[in-house]
């Protein structure tokens, strides 16, 4: 009876790792990026992630002005959209990246306050981006975040 239950416990502490695992395994390795069709507000968001044995390991979400200057970087901006919205790009940018590294998945994304219509964006760019990976198609894909 006892080797039955050591067989047991064995057997759970090497299952069980392997159920906790994302399921990413389908996406081939490589970088991927989804990026907004149009400007919104003067910005055009992206997503871009890294892919490495299956998981993805790195999310970079971000946007930019025609210029090519990054929203996180903006201070200004920062500044006014604290104060009005309550957090600022640099936050629920990061906010939102990590949940798709922690999760390695689109839906079930949490809507951070003040922050709702970029949280819409990022679903549908993680969707688009986790996509190309699942294909192995490293090409940007342009994807409407309006609709």
């Amino acid at each position: 009876m006892r080797r039955i239950l050591c067989m047991t416990l064995l057997l759970l502490l090497f299952v069980m790792p392997m159920t906790a695992c994302k399921n990413t395994a389908e996406l081939q390795d490589g970088y991927y990026t989804a990026q907004a069709s149009e400007f919104s507000h003067g910005w055009k968001e992206y997503i871009t992630i890294m892919v490495k044995g299956g998981s993805i390991v790195s999310v970079e979400y971000n946007a930019e002005n025609p210029s090519g200057f990054i929203k996180s970087w903006d201070n200004a901006y920062m500044q006014t959209m604290l104060h009005s919205n309550g957090t600022y790009p640099n936050e629920y940018m990061r906010y939102y990246s990590s949940q798709l590294l922690d999760d390695g998945h689109a839906d079930g994304i949490d809507a951070l306050t003040g922050a709702t219509s970029s949280h819409s964006s990022f679903q549908k760019l993680a969707e688009a981006v986790l996509e190309q990976a699942r294909k192995g198609d490293s090409s940007i894909v342009i994807v409407d975040t309006a609709s």
